[in-house]
């Protein structure tokens, strides 16, 4: 018996073992991605282009929940949508090597996107609308909703259940995220919403840009929700830049797609689960040694109190109006 983190099995001689029991054969070369909830590499391939191999992380999503992400990116493919999607190995998008499930992806290169750029974020509006037609064609079978349920009271428990929270900061961690959980819960209802299958971690991170079109990475949070969760993130800067990205997105987006004004009401909600659920997932993973390398910040003294502090700003936030369009 062994306390032994799963990915610390991950050893060269272990992935190279996994890629080459797909029928590939790699010449030894390893890169390690940037990735911490799962294990990413780039491997070198024998006479070929490299691959991605994706370790997913040990128990967090079931196999139909996988294969779900898999056939969504391949479906977003086959509408000519430049998403990078598995290679077929054996006729399946995955396999399984010890007890790791295994995605290999083609290599993409690409820049950040040019985000003070209004035009491309027109273009990056336009494929998102393509991407949630496709989206709403039908929903999700396995994967979940973003809830305020998972995200913010689940979150919640969990920080609290496992001392996380520093004792003198409990009142107010427990009185500012009751407040919050009631205030997004209350928004949420004012407001119709259509929920769709979405990228669900649409930030710039995820976006390559290559030959001025953006081509989407990392389905791995994939799940249903409002549209506005898929646009929110491409937001920075004051309210008066954000006005204008958003008014150029939804310039691109609306060419193939009609969209809602109404979710704009959503993104300070939206934000402020996400921040919820941001420290929760922290915490959860403080167990893989890549967590408190990659985050030495986390579970400080300071580290809570700013956390109480940008979530109490989010109550002003919440209650303030939102993103104004301009006709």
């Amino acid at each position: 018996m062994t306390d032994e983190h799963p990915f610390a099995r991950l050893n060269p001689d272990f992935i190279i073992d996994a890629v080459e029991s797909s029928g590939l054969f790699s010449d030894a070369r390893i890169l390690e991605l940037n990735s911490y909830e799962n294990r990413v590499y780039q491997i070198g391939i024998e006479d070929a282009d490299p691959v991605i191999a994706k370790f997913y992380r040990p128990d967090r999503w079931n196999i139909d929940q996988i294969s779900e992400e898999h056939s969504f990116t391949q479906e977003l493919y086959d509408h000519g949508l430049s998403v990078v999607a598995p290679l077929q190995i054996n006729c399946s998008p995955w396999f399984r090597y010890k007890d790791f499930i295994v995605a290999l992806f083609p290599r993409k290169g690409g820049r950040a996107p040019p985000i003070d750029d209004l035009n491309c974020l027109e273009v990056l509006g336009r494929f998102i609308g393509r991407m949630h037609n496709v989206g709403a064609a039908q929903p999700f079978q396995h994967r979940p909703n973003i809830s305020t349920i998972e995200y913010g009271e689940q979150s919640r428990t969990f920080l609290l259940e496992n001392k996380f929270i520093p004792l003198e900061l409990e009142a107010a961690y427990e009185s500012v995220t009751e407040h919050l959980i009631a205030m997004v819960n209350d928004r949420f209802s004012q407001t119709q919403v259509t929920s769709l299958r979405l990228h669900a971690d649409c930030h710039m991170g995820n976006v390559l840009w290559r030959d001025e079109q953006p081509h989407f990475v990392d389905f791995d949070d994939a799940r249903s929700g409002p549209a506005i969760q898929d646009l929110w993130m491409l937001l920075s800067g004051d309210e008066t830049s954000r006005q204008q990205q958003m008014q150029s997105i939804l310039k691109g987006y609306r060419d193939f797609r009609s969209f809602n004004p109404a979710e704009l009401s959503l993104i300070e909600p939206l934000r402020t689960l996400r921040m919820m659920h941001h420290a929760a997932w922290l915490a959860r993973r403080w167990d893989d040694p890549a967590f408190p390398r990659a985050f030495p910040f986390f579970n400080s003294q300071k580290f809570w109190s700013d956390h109480i502090l940008e979530l109490r700003e989010q109550w002003a936030a919440i209650e303030a109006p939102s993103i104004a369009l301009i006709d």
